[in-house]
């Protein structure tokens, strides 16, 4: 029933995938003040891709350009975009619950891919696992692989920690690991409310490495680093910014640029996204330390 409904709410959202007349081609020359500005929320992963733009389309240095970076984390940027307090925002795809909320608002959502991104899973970096395979994770998720030994690791229990329902990494897990499969419910201990903090968690078992968690390729080793934790190779393949362009890296998704299907073709915010995916905003992007979209 579950997969019937977000087959139905999907038919409400264009994702579209920009493969003509803008990506890979120069720039429109694009210049705003702060009062001309679109106002752009988002998730906390694409802070640093929104300051890099700013900083660009407002001729500011990016210590200067921050101020007027302003991101609400993922669920509250889709709730703001349907409210029209946002013009456009930088997010992982949408939940079930944001569909639905479009449709009853009535309205159609454009979701365009910007940047390259994988799904990573990780671990205590003492942990002696250095992989799982797609089919081991959904196991452990949903209960049926509750020991590190069944995986090559160490007569441990495994801790698999979950992040709360409409945050963009645990709508990622949901879409692209699980794939349908129920996860077990995680004691609330085991729900941990900041990818950072979930990250940290795992980090913490390091004499006993129990701690499995998820995140994002980008926010992991770039926005919040801890040696105390190792990224898994997944199906044998490590995540690395050469295996997610490729697609060789088997999770992959992308962080989109999300804006209402009503928005005037000549817009501000469709040139914003034109001048993301062209060969100059590509290059900005990977500044950012995002992977160039494929």
């Amino acid at each position: 029933m579950k997969n019937i409904l977000k087959k139905l709410l999907l038919s409400l959202v264009m994702f579209t995938m920009v493969t003509g007349c803008t990506k890979g081609k120069e720039s429109i020359p694009l210049s705003f003040t702060p009062d001309t500005y679109p106002i752009i929320d988002g998730s906390t992963v694409t802070i640093p891709l929104s300051e890099h733009l700013a900083s660009s389309l407002l001729q500011l240095p990016l210590e200067e350009a921050r101020q007027y970076v302003l991101h609400n984390k993922t669920h509250e940027a889709y709730v703001n975009l349907l409210d029209k307090k946002a013009d456009l925002i930088f997010v992982t795809s949408p939940s079930e619950e944001e569909l639905s909320l479009a449709s009853a608002a009535n309205i159609t959502l454009e979701v365009i891919p910007i940047v390259s991104e994988a799904f990573v899973f990780l671990t205590g970096a003492d942990n002696p696992v250095e992989e799982l395979t797609l089919a081991e994770i959904q196991g452990i998720y949903s209960g049926k692989i509750t020991n590190w030994q069944e995986v090559g690791g160490k007569d441990l229990p495994i801790i698999p920690y979950q992040r709360p329902v409409n945050s963009g990494s645990q709508t990622g897990f949901l879409e692209l690991v699980m794939k349908g499969l129920v996860p077990m419910e995680a004691p609330t201990t085991q729900v941990i409310a900041g990818m950072g903090d979930l990250i940290d968690t795992v980090a913490a078992y390091t004499d006993e490495p129990q701690g499995l968690g998820y995140s994002y390729f980008y926010y992991t080793t770039e926005m919040w680093g801890n040696e105390k934790v190792k990224l898994l190779s997944i199906d044998g393949v490590a995540p690395s910014s050469e295996t997610i362009t490729s697609h060789e890296y088997p999770i992959h998704t992308a962080y989109y640029a999300v804006i209402r299907g009503d928005e005037p073709k000549d817009s501000a915010v469709r040139k914003i996204i034109s001048y993301i995916l062209s060969d100059e905003g590509q290059s900005l992007m990977e500044e950012a330390g995002y992977v160039r979209i494929q």
